[in-house]
This record gives C-alpha cells, sequence and structure tokens, in this order.
C-alpha cells in the first residue's frame, strides 16, 4: 500500500552539481545545485534551476553561458561548502582548494579537479516558479582520463554524488544493475 505525502521536490536521486559562472567584474564563481538534469537529446541539453537571489543566476543572466562539475564522493564536503556559501561574500574556489579553468567554449570557468565537466550556452530561459530554469546546450563533455571505460565516463569511477532532498543527505552510486536496453528482455 502507498502512502501519500503531497507535492514535494522528491524525484530520486537528485544530481549534485557545481554550476560555474563568472559575475560582472570575471571572477569565477561556483554554486551547487540539485535541481538540473539532461532535458533533450538532440541537441544535447540539461537544465540547472536557480532561484533569482542566488549570485549566480545573474551571472548566467548576462553571460547566457554555465559549466557543470560534476565532483566525486571525496568532494562532498566541498560541494556542500559551495552550497551554503555566497559568491558575493566568499571565493569558494580559493575555501575549496579547486582550480577555476577558463572555458575556451563557453563564457564560464569549471572546477579542474572534478572528474567530469560539461559547457553549456543557454539557449532558452523558462520561469516556472520560484526558480529560472536555464536549458543550456551542452557543447562539450570533459572527462578525466582515469574515469573514462572504453571512452565513455565510467559512474563507478567518476563517483557523483547524489543528493535526496527528503533527508536533505548526500549519497553515493550503488552497484550496477545490468545493461540497459537488454535486461528488460527477458520480460518479452
Amino acid at each position: 500500500m502507498k502512502v501519500s505525502i503531497g507535492p514535494k521536490t522528491m524525484a530520486l536521486p537528485t544530481p549534485t552539481w557545481l554550476v560555474g559562472t563568472y559575475d560582472a567584474a570575471g571572477k569565477p564563481n561556483i554554486m551547487t545545485i540539485a535541481w538540473g538534469g539532461i532535458c533533450c537529446s538532440k541537441p544535447p541539453c540539461l537544465t540547472v534551476s536557480l532561484r533569482s537571489a542566488t549570485y549566480s543566476h545573474g551571472s548566467i543572466m548576462a553571460r547566457r553561458a554555465f559549466t557543470v562539475s560534476i565532483p566525486a564522493e571525496s568532494q562532498a564536503a566541498k560541494a556542500d561548502y559551495c552550497g551554503i556559501v555566497s559568491g558575493r561574500d566568499h571565493d569558494k574556489f580559493a575555501a575549496c582548494g579547486f582550480t577555476a579553468v577558463k572555458s575556451e567554449l563557453v563564457d564560464a570557468p569549471y572546477v579542474a579537479e572534478c572528474p567530469l565537466v560539461i559547457e553549456c550556452k543557454v539557449i532558452h530561459i523558462v520561469e516556472p516558479g520560484l526558480h529560472t530554469m536555464f536549458v543550456g546546450e551542452i557543447v562539450d563533455v570533459k572527462v578525466d582520463e582515469a574515469a573514462l571505460r572504453d571512452g565513455k565516463p565510467d559512474p563507478l569511477a567518476v563517483k557523483p554524488i547524489v543528493y535526496a532532498p527528503e533527508d536533505r543527505c548526500y549519497y553515493g552510486l550503488g552497484a550496477n544493475l545490468g545493461q540497459a536496453f537488454s535486461i528488460g528482455k527477458e520480460l518479452k
């Protein structure tokens, strides 16, 4: 039996992403978000949703670009820090010991130490409510060589952090459950 708990932001899991931007003075900044995901295959796009009160919101509006650096499990405390302080008052790159790398493709920085980086140019802005949803066309994905398997990102090597809104905790990935578009064939 299912129990109704009402409308909540509880799609499981949500990502833990570091969104990279430059402010008006050109200072690199990152903020942690959980409201984001892939939204289109062709062109390849993802969304990040930010409240207008955040420092990064204005930067994305002005520069029409952002990056997503996907931190590893070992970087969970740093990712959390980047979500609890503002870039208005703190240099998050310095505090975390992160290196800001200027993207050659979009007007935004990314985190060198994160195993997976996605560079995006904004192609749509949607205002569904409290958050602004920025749809970014993915112009490149960069992966640490050590996190590649057969030329693709290996989730067990990247070790991305997932966030569970219902208990406000971070988690790692579990075991490989089987090949997509394959394991279900036995039910045909």
